[in-house]
């Protein structure tokens, strides 16, 4: 009998009418003979209900507070999916992250998990129940309720599956899988049969939306097989497991990632001397503000022009940051863009493979789309360009990779 647990979020338990299509599909696998752990989030729009009361009494609300508020709306959730599957004839129990306990530290509305005591809900699990689980959740060593941020319940029920050795941890969603790119953007994308931890772990952080990076982080740690799953329509979904070495099929590029949410920022004319760019990024850092991809010129009159990128909402403070450096470190100019995007090629097959990232600047050139900045690992390649050219990047990548699903023909 496989232990799976599942985890529905936000829009598959949107309305009473959905939870109880959630409890029909929990019962099936019931009956196929697993034992099941559903984690689930608030019902959609929830969180954003609760937040907005909090800013009708204060624009600064305590943090402790908002958790202990917030975490009422996955309680709703887990007691209306037990009493639909209570009346469905499926035994079924639920708790919160504090009754299990899921012991977290104490950085309310970010909390990391600490530990997990599942002795209460394999208890449960033995008495022949489905043990549903609050998402998002936890609590921490003086009894204060936690929060893990948004989309935590992902984490939630990857710690569960860890913590349970569970044989897979299905996250269930809006779409049927992780598909090679954004199918909105390239219709021709796929859906992925399978993926690497690390494939998923930089499509997280290069714009992909369909897993929490912590979630892919934990699952590889502890090796859990990760499943994406549509919620409403029957399909295998994308397995994400550890890297296959054996794998003859292993393609050079498994998907094509990119983000919107990206600005630029360049330094000009700053004196080359050791320590620069110290002086130009420790501010930026000590204001808390996240660095991604970093270029540095040298000029022939021994000064350089430092750019790097930001996310597009830290532009402002970042901008205000670096005039302020380039007073005190004699700078000639200080300029800057938000209409830039990051596209990204991700693929293990990279480390094998020679010429991919020739391959991609070329098809990029092909389309007259100039590069204005480079970044690389040994599974991506990242490059940033100008805003209006994202989309066409992404569909001629799509293309140059052999990633389009083959077009059907009329019969």
């Amino acid at each position: 009998m496989a232990l799976i647990v599942q985890k529905f979020g936000g829009t598959s338990v949107g309305s009473t009418e959905r939870i109880e299509q959630v409890a029909a599909k929990i019962k099936q696998f019931r009956a196929d003979g697993h034992d099941i752990v559903v984690v689930v989030s608030a019902m959609s729009g929830e969180t954003n209900r609760l937040l907005a009361l909090a800013q009708q009494i204060t624009e600064k609300p305590s943090k402790r507070e908002m958790d202990v508020m917030v975490s009422t709306g996955e309680q709703v959730t887990i007691a209306l999916l037990s009493m639909a599957l209570i009346k469905q004839g499926v035994p079924a129990v639920s708790f919160t992250g504090a009754q299990i306990p899921l012991v977290t530290d104490s950085e309310f509305s970010k909390a990391r998990i600490l530990s997990i005591d599942e002795s209460k809900v394999r208890a449960q699990l033995q008495a022949g129940k489905v043990v549903v689980v609050a998402g998002f959740q936890g609590v921490d060593e003086q009894g204060n309720i936690t929060t893990l941020g948004r989309g935590g319940s992902d984490t939630t029920a990857v710690a569960l599956a860890a913590a349970l050795k569970a044989d897979e941890c299905q996250i269930y969603t809006d779409v049927d899988g992780v598909y090679t790119t954004d199918p909105r953007v390239v219709p021709q994308a796929k859906r992925l049969e399978q993926i690497t931890f690390e494939e998923m772990l930089e499509m997280a952080s290069l714009g992909s939306k369909i897993l929490q990076i912590r979630a892919v982080e934990f699952a590889g740690k502890y090796n859990v097989p990760l499943r994406v799953l549509h919620s409403f329509q029957e399909g295998a979904g994308t397995l994400i497991t550890l890297d296959d070495e054996d794998s003859m099929e292993q393609p050079v590029i498994s998907g094509i990632a990119f983000s919107r949410d990206e600005a630029k920022l360049t330094i000009r004319g700053v004196p080359d001397t050791p320590g620069v760019a110290f002086k130009i990024l420790g501010p930026v850092s000590a204001a808390n503000i996240e660095i991604d991809m970093i270029v540095q010129n040298v000029a022939k009159d021994n000064t350089t022009d430092f750019t790097f990128t930001v996310n597009h909402l830290d532009y402002d403070k970042a901008l205000e940051v670096l005039n302020s450096v380039a007073t005190s470190i004699g700078a000639r100019e200080v300029a800057g863009t938000t209409n830039i995007a990051k596209v990204s090629i991700v693929g293990v097959g990279m480390r094998s493979h020679a010429g991919v990232a020739s391959c991609m600047f070329e098809a990029l050139a092909k389309e007259n789309i100039n590069i204005q900045m480079i970044s690389t690992s040994e599974i991506k390649v990242s490059v940033v360009v100008e805003e209006k050219y994202l989309e066409l990047a992404v569909r001629a990548l799509h293309t140059a990779f052999d990633l389009d699903a083959p077009t059907k023909k009329a019969e």
